[in-house]
């Protein structure tokens, strides 16, 4: 069988589609990516086939796409909900399609067009975290999330001492230096080492606890950390409840204040919202939450078996002749 995925050319985007793209091909299906350039090249290390629908850079619209569905003839097409476009582009050739998410179903507002509800959606947020109405409307074939991110260098590691490791990062595309040095601050003071993915913000001296990189490889960090301290990204978000770790989310926009609200109200989080942000609320929040023993934890950890329990990516690839038979 031939299965394309397609998603926009972000990280956060195109991630979390790639462990059931992987387990697609490994599975003897011939397994190709549509996306733009910037997200080829790990696309190519999975041997996922990429390439740019005409000359598109970031979102691909269906008229991009419907050259290649003649070229390349699939049986199934998986579109990430971030892409109406190849949705419509599917329809219209007659292929059958799926829509994956990236986590909770995101509000209205946020600058993506809501996905339809007229096919199934490949759901990988935990049923206890989706979004109400969704869970009441949508067909969902449940996904289990898997962190995946590229392998470290080899000059990276982080050297685990006895006391707490905090693990704090803004995303790739909503770090500011004035938030990140906030939280930077606020963290410090803790008695805990702290890794910082700082991205693209340049950070000037910083106390001997705590050490910043452009980039960590978050998937074989966050099994070590006992604390996340992130933007409320989706991504980062069901990483660190897949290992059980709490998180102290600080919400800058898109649909970060929702899923910080998700994680609040199911115990396994506390939020900062912009207005409140500070050096004592960051060091405040964390304190709480590295408490041995918390509810914080607890919570974080039930969801990490829910999770745990959802079917593997090698589970749904299994399944993925039979979506495509059922059109």
């Amino acid at each position: 069988m031939r299965v394309l995925f397609t998603s926009l050319a972000s990280v956060g985007h195109t991630y979390p589609l790639i462990p059931l793209a992987v387990a697609a091909r490994e599975a003897g299906h011939e397994v190709h990516f549509a996306a733009g350039e910037n997200v080829h090249g790990s696309l190519r290390r999975n041997e996922l086939r990429p390439f740019r629908p005409a000359d598109s850079f970031y979102e691909i619209y269906a008229e991009d796409l419907e050259p290649d569905l003649v070229r390349l003839r699939p049986d199934l097409v998986v579109h990430e909900w971030g892409q109406p476009g190849p949705a419509v582009a599917a329809e219209r050739a007659g292929i059958p399609s799926l829509w994956h998410g990236f986590g909770r179903m995101f509000p209205a507002g946020i600058g993506l067009e809501r996905p339809a509800l007229d096919r199934p959606h490949l759901d990988i947020c935990p049923r206890s975290l989706q979004d109400k109405d969704f869970l009441a409307t949508a067909e969902r074939i449940e996904l289990r999330p898997v962190a995946y991110s590229e392998p470290a260098l080899p000059e990276w590691r982080v050297d685990r001492a006895p006391r707490p490791l905090v693990y704090l990062t803004l995303g790739t595309a909503f770090g500011t230096p004035e938030v990140l040095t906030t939280a930077v601050q606020g963290l410090s003071a803790l008695d805990a080492d702290v890794v910082v993915a700082a991205g693209n913000v340049q950070l000037s001296a910083v106390p001997k606890n705590v050490t910043v990189r452009s980039w960590v490889p978050q998937a074989e960090l966050l099994p070590q950390v006992d604390l996340v301290v992130h933007h409320g990204g989706s991504g980062t978000t069901l990483s660190a409840l897949a290992v059980g770790v709490p998180q102290l989310v600080l919400p800058q926009g898109a649909d970060q204040f929702a899923n910080a609200e998700a994680l609040r109200a199911a115990g396994a989080a506390l939020s900062i919202l912009p207005e409140a942000l500070s050096v004592d609320s960051v060091a405040d929040g964390a304190r709480k939450l590295l408490a041995c023993n918390g509810e914080h934890r607890d919570a974080a950890r039930a969801i990490a078996e829910e999770i745990a329990r959802m079917p593997s990516p090698e589970e749904v690839a299994g399944d993925l002749p039979g979506w495509a038979e059922r059109g």
